[in-house]
């Protein structure tokens, strides 16, 4: 049965990079490894066959002599490339990583692996309006995990310090049989530290680090919005085994405000005004985030109509300048009339309904368009 081509096997281009071979070949490998398909007979033979595909193509003689001859190039017995000697440490290379992927280790090296950055944690706060306007200063209680003061984080009880692990002789490795391979794996005793714990301590019961929970000061600079973050470096969860502290994300929510709408760097409201301000005009006072501000409104004004009030709005902190407020119109009906009120309206509906074209521009061109509609049905 002939081969394929190993490009195809692989998925790459011919011109394809080193990396981008290697990338493949790890992905395949991942897929196809037998520890993970042990219900697929065929799962082995597809692994094999990337790893003899890497194993040329990651070597620049072999895949030069295998561009030019095809197959027949690293064979050996065609006497036209060399076959299969030392790969250059391609194999290992591309494939150092995938073991630890593939059964849990760290890819430890030394007993080192196990040094762990602590984890990144997120924190959610909810401000007003006016404190993301301007910015503010506050204090939150967080729980993370600190290094366990009696043992001094190494997890021995006081008086008693870690040993070297037995199983693993203190190089945080063991080295397992797999089929046709071996490989290193983590050592589960002593999960790659190289130290075992006989006698734990009673705090923290051998972990080395304890739960705990701390107050920090965040300053909320001015101009935040929803779905911001603050970061607060180093005060994530303790590290593992010596390693650095992860960072706090502090995300900010906005608390929905009983006057203002924001988006963006603007801000928005709705403006009710009496019947007879929006047909004769007058002025009124609206509320800024800071201040009080007037606004002309001109007669004969329809609901729906937007005033900017321009600067009005929020800076926000990748601004140099303030939003708008835009406040939006809304003509507000009459409601509870006395006897007298309601008269008065129907007098004044008998005197617009002799000119109902020219009193009520917008509600005859909606009539004219509907009897048109009509008439054409």
């Amino acid at each position: 049965m002939a081969k394929r081509d190993f490009y195809d096997i692989l998925g790459v281009n011919r011109d394809a990079s080193e990396e981008d071979i290697k990338k493949a070949y790890r992905k395949l490998a991942m897929k196809h490894h037998p520890d993970r398909n042990p219900d697929n007979p065929k799962s082995e033979e597809h692994f094999k066959e990337a790893k003899e595909a890497y194993e040329v193509l990651s070597d620049g003689q072999k895949r030069a002599a295998y561009d030019q001859y095809g197959h027949a190039g690293i064979d050996p017995q065609a006497g036209m490339g060399g076959g299969f000697g030392g790969a250059a440490g391609g194999f290992s290379d591309a494939f150092g990583g995938i073991f630890d992927e593939i059964f849990g280790g760290g890819g430890a090296r030394g007993g080192r692996s196990n040094i762990y950055r602590g984890a990144d944690l997120r924190y959610n706060i909810e401000v007003t309006l006016e404190q993301a306007a301007f910015g503010t200063e506050t204090k939150i209680r967080i729980p993370t995990m600190e290094a366990c003061e009696p043992c001094k984080g190494t997890g021995a009880k006081a008086g008693t310090q870690p040993k070297t692990c037995p199983t693993c002789q203190g190089s945080g490795q063991v080295r397992l049989q797999q089929g046709f391979f071996s490989i290193q794996q983590t050592c589960p005793k002593c999960h790659g530290t190289g130290r075992f714990v006989a006698d734990p301590c009673g705090s923290c019961h051998g972990a080395g680090r304890i739960k705990q929970h701390k107050t920090l000061a965040v300053k909320i600079p001015a101009g935040v919005d929803e779905g911001d973050r603050i970061r607060l470096s180093g005060e994530g969860e303790h590290g593992v085994n010596g390693g650095p502290s992860g960072d706090l994300y502090v995300q900010i929510h906005l608390k929905p405000h009983a006057v203002f709408q924001r988006e963006q760097n603007d801000l928005h409201c709705e403006m009710p005004i009496s019947f007879t301000t929006a047909a004769l005009g007058g002025e009124i006072e609206i509320p800024t985030l800071d201040t009080v501000a007037k606004i002309k409104i001109p007669p004969e004004t329809q609901s729906g109509k937007t005033f900017r009030l321009r600067g009005k709005g929020i800076k926000g902190v990748r601004s140099h300048t303030h939003g708008d407020l835009l406040c939006h119109v809304v003509v507000e009906t009459p409601v509870d009339l006395t006897e007298r009120q309601k008269e008065l309206l129907r007098e004044l509906e008998e005197c617009s309904r002799s000119d109902d074209g020219r009193h009520n521009p917008r509600a005859k061109s909606w009539m004219d368009r509907v009897r048109e509609f009509f008439a054409a049905s």
